[in-house]
């Protein structure tokens, strides 16, 4: 019997005794279910005219006595709205409602039906996959598939479990999964029956089994070998059941489960990651998704085409799931502001939450991806409510248990009544509607993988890690807090690097060795650590990181008592600072990271200003660390210091990895700032197995001797922007392929180049130039066309022989005449984030020719390829509205040039097949272009 069926049948059969009608508290008790569940079964049958809710506090809900429905016969649901397999007898296949059956899911339902169809009692299944994948989901679909061809009888349940509800407290697992008998622990009144029992002749769900403890896992694989079990506090297995086992994990079964349990289930269905979708079925998927949510606000849903896209793309860590949750969110502030529209919400790109705007910038670094999707797209999709979509019914992490628009509506409702105009009453609710999200995804979104954590750490570590976890679990009984995989694997990579480095090991402090003593089980099980750690290393490790590792487990548990250091992130770029952040955040649960991101065109003292203010916002009275990349934000600790009265260690060369490490230490209590910033100049990454490349020898005249200077490569372009900064994209790729971390990149506008490369020359170390034009400076130069077409194997070469011979094959590169339509449509594809390169490179292709055509000087494919990606830029920027600016002597020598009105005629072709104009400070970087190149040919 599902959940709906055992609330309605209970208040079918006890209205006459409670006429006034019943409160969801009431029914929670009585049928010792969750209050969210009760909550959302009962709106559910309020939309189905089955009951009626009253409007006073507190709510009740009673037969609608004016529906046929109250007819319906004791135990029967056919009035109720029937769920997907229910709609007709005849439709026994509910998998052909499920999104990819016959394609990315095809196989996974050819192995359902025949596990199903088993003679004679079908074969137990396990379900594995990442979360949000649809385990639930597809479990419940061969629960209905198995009842409509008369495999379950039509009156047997679908049970769920979810293991991990209960992982910390395995007997009261136990009892739930077995039943009980009186007397056998304490509050034991009388016998139970278990879900087993309650499920017999049906199906039983088990959720996360790789939570359920070995003894749990042994009793299970007894049940399916022999169909009998006994009770908690029984001795004898006189018990039977007959039922068909669907166990769900996100795990290895290899690693997380008993291997004689694994051996006992012959069916394993592996379930895609959303990403492992052909793009055809994300979109169905959204477009299912958003039926349901037009089914539930009953009027139809219009979004535009960018808004597809950052949905679809804003799934990083939850599935389809995610998907659901996100969609969730933006009908809901979609339904708010077009409250007052009777027929239609509209959802526009502007209103979406940053980081589902985000979305749109992800999916666009896979050019293939979004290629596929744009040909599926119109500009506008309209979705309609439709009443015979059924969905399966799931009770999934990702669904809410209440109806979000109704509390929207009644909110709405009451603070018009009080006087409040939209605007206010738009604010006041769109806070509400984020904070209740938040709150529900947060324990969604903590289900994080190991994807992100062993990019950072050795695998061999953080299996390490879960079996020390293990063991607390089992032979201590410890409290694992949710960031334990990510902080203790994180703080042995740290120690096994210092080991490997044959860096000093920390001295410990008599303080330290007192605190410890307070805590004398994390003391108990550090030592317990250190033994395991020698045993699998076979080293000794020192007695003073028994002690770090006490202190570790303790801040675990225990919030600092003298204020957490701050930690602000300061970098050049729009999003560096707030990525790093950003997945230092995901991996562990901090709250003192602060990002700032320097724009190229921020002048030092606004960013001054800008991080003055993060440091004062983050500090919690034990100091703050500036974590930054380089340039002038290095210098600025002192002058902090001084402005906000707070004291600021400043460490440049940040990376992601290091965000962590300070993250991790400043989360230790007691953590000071001065030994923080001491370590962390002495962090050299985590422990990696990476086999490093042998570095070729350069010869002595061929570098200047005694140079400390850090290593840049200038990337220049037309503004300095834009182009450059993907030019800088495709460098830092290629330096990190080739395991090169000691090599900056820095772009540049070909406006002043030579006066900034003087400049540049005094701080850094100039080893290479790539870009649209060629420094007045010796060093190896690679044009942006055999950049782009796959010379980065040579630049490559050429920075590790820092010689000059070089650049004669440099020079051989750029004379290069393989340049097509098509390679530059490729060009664009690749680097470019919003434009369609299949409508515009036509366009752009024009555009040189008419130049070529009515110009008098060479017209080279470098040339050409750095007008194409300069004006890809240009038409960006008017679209997204981020134009460029001159100053008025600027302004008033572009008219006066040789080549303006050839530029002015040319743009007419842009201006009148995509109705862009392009401005008179666009205008000057375009010619600027066409000197330096003129003037470098």
């Amino acid at each position: 019997m599902t959940r709906k069926q055992k609330i309605w049948e209970y208040i079918q059969e006890n209205t006459s005794n409670k006429p006034e009608g019943f409160t969801t508290s009431e029914l929670v008790q009585v049928l010792g279910l969750v209050r969210s569940n009760v909550s959302k079964e009962l709106n559910e049958l309020v939309r189905e005219n089955l009951l009626v809710k009253t409007s006073g506090r507190p709510v009740r809900y009673l037969l609608d006595e004016k529906n046929s429905a109250i007819q319906v016969k004791k135990g029967s649901m056919k009035e109720l709205a029937p769920e997907i397999g229910e709609s007709k007898q005849s439709e026994a296949d509910v998998f052909e409602k499920i999104i990819g059956w016959k394609g990315s899911l095809k196989n996974q339902v050819d192995q359902a039906k025949a596990a199903l169809l088993y003679p004679p009692h079908g074969l137990n299944t396990l379900i594995t996959g990442p979360t949000g994948s649809g385990k639930t989901y597809f479990a419940n679909a061969m629960y209905y598939f198995a009842r409509n061809n008369q495999i379950i009888a039509a009156d047997k349940p679908f049970t769920t479990f979810n293991c991990a509800d209960y992982a910390h407290n395995p007997q009261l697992l136990m009892s739930h999964l077995f039943g009980y008998v009186r007397g056998s622990f304490t509050g034991a009144a009388e016998d139970k029956d278990g879900l087993i029992q309650e499920a017999d002749g049906g199906m039983l769900f088990l959720d996360e089994v790789h939570r359920l403890p070995p003894e749990g896992q042994e009793m299970i694989f007894y049940f399916m070998d022999h169909g009998t079990y006994n009770r908690l506090g029984e001795t004898v297995k006189t018990h039977h059941a007959n039922v068909r086992l669907v166990c769900a994990t996100t795990e290895d079964p290899e690693s997380a489960l008993l291997q004689t349990f694994v051996r006992r289930i012959p069916i394993t269905i592996q379930m895609p990651s959303f990403k492992q979708r052909t793009m055809r079925e994300r979109l169905q998927l959204l477009k299912h998704l958003l039926v349901i949510e037009a089914n539930r606000i009953k009027k139809n849903i219009r979004l535009n085409e960018d808004v597809v896209q950052a949905l679809l793309g804003s799934v990083t860590y939850g599935n389809v799931g995610q998907l659901k949750s996100n969609i969730q969110l933006v009908c809901a502030q979609g339904f708010l502001n077009s409250i007052q529209n009777k027929t239609e919400i509209l959802i526009t790109f502007a209103q979406l939450p940053p980081n589902i705007k985000e979305g749109l910038s992800l999916l666009a670094n896979n050019r293939k991806e979004l290629g596929e999707l744009t040909k599926m797209l119109e500009p506008a999709m309209i979705v309609r409510p439709d009443n015979d979509m059924h969905v399966i019914d799931e009770s999934g992490d990702y669904e809410l248990p209440y109806n979000l628009y109704e509390i929207i509506g009644d909110k709405a409702a009451v603070l018009k009544s009080e006087g409040l105009d939209q605007s206010a009453i738009n604010n006041f609710i769109l806070t509400d509607i984020n904070v209740h999200l938040k709150t529900f995804y947060q324990g969604a979104k903590k289900v994080q993988t190991e994807n992100n954590l062993n990019e950072i750490v050795d695998q061999e570590i953080i299996d390490i890690t879960r079996n020390i976890m293990q063991e607390l679990e089992t032979k201590y009984e410890y409290s694992i807090g949710s960031n334990f995989i990510y902080a203790m694997s994180l703080h042995i990579s740290s120690f096994i690097k210092r080991l490997q480095s044959g860096q000093p090991l920390r001295a410990v402090s008599s303080d330290i060795v007192e605190m410890v003593k307070e805590y004398q089980l994390e003391q108990k099980i550090a030592e317990h650590i250190k033994a395991l750690l020698e045993e699998h290393y076979h080293f000794p490790v020192p007695e003073s990181e028994m002690y770090y590792l006490a202190i570790l487990l303790v801040s675990l548990k225990t919030a600092p008592t003298s204020g957490k250091v701050g930690i602000v992130v300061a970098a050049h770029g729009k999003s560096t600072a707030s990525s790093m952040v950003k997945v230092v955040e995901q991996l562990l649960s901090v709250d003192n990271l602060k990002a700032f991101d320097m724009s190229l065109d921020m002048s030092p003292q606004i960013a001054f200003q800008g991080i003055c203010q993060e440091v004062k916002e983050i500090d919690h009275g034990n100091g703050v660390l500036l974590l930054v990349d380089m340039g002038s934000l290095s210098t600025f600790s002192d002058r902090l210091t001084a402005s906000t009265g707070i004291q600021v260690k400043s460490l440049d060369m940040v990376t992601t990895a290091m965000v962590l490490e300070a993250a991790r230490k400043t989360s230790l209590i007691d953590s000071d700032l001065t030994t923080i910033y001491k370590e962390l100049r002495e962090f050299n990454g985590y422990s990696r197995q990476i086999q490093i490349p042998e570095k070729k020898v350069v010869e002595p005249d061929k570098i200047v001797l005694g140079d400390k200077r850090k290593k840049i490569i200038i990337a220049i372009c037309s503004t300095g922007k834009g182009t450059a900064e993907r030019i800088k994209g495709i460098l830092d790729q290629i330096l990190v392929d080739n395991l090169i971390d000691d090599i900056g990149v820095v772009p540049l506008s070909v406006v002043g180049m030579e006066k900034e490369v003087r400049k540049l020359n005094t701080q850094y170390q100039i080893i290479a130039a790539t870009g649209i034009a060629k420094p007045n400076i010796k060093v190896p130069f690679i044009s942006l066309e055999d950049l782009l077409q796959g010379g980065g194997e040579k630049f490559i070469q050429m920075i590790e022989n820092v010689g000059f011979p070089a650049l004669k094959e440099a020079e051989a590169l750029e004379k290069s005449d393989t340049l097509t339509e098509e390679t530059a449509q490729q060009y664009l594809d690749q680097y470019f984030t919003f434009l369609n390169p299949h409508k515009i490179i036509k366009i752009l292709w024009d555009y040189c020719n008419f130049i070529d055509r009515h110009s008098d000087f060479d017209f080279t494919n470098s040339m050409r390829i750095s007008v194409i990606m300069h004006l890809g830029g240009a038409i960006e920027r008017e679209l997204l509205g981020s134009t460029l600016s001159i100053s008025d002597e600027e302004g008033t020598t572009v008219e006066k040039n040789s080549n303006y009105k050839l530029i002015k005629q040319a743009n007419e072709i842009i201006e009148n097949t995509l109705n862009i104009k392009l401005s008179e400070a666009e205008n000057f970087y375009i010619i600027k272009l066409f000197d330096t190149q003129i003037a470098n040919a």
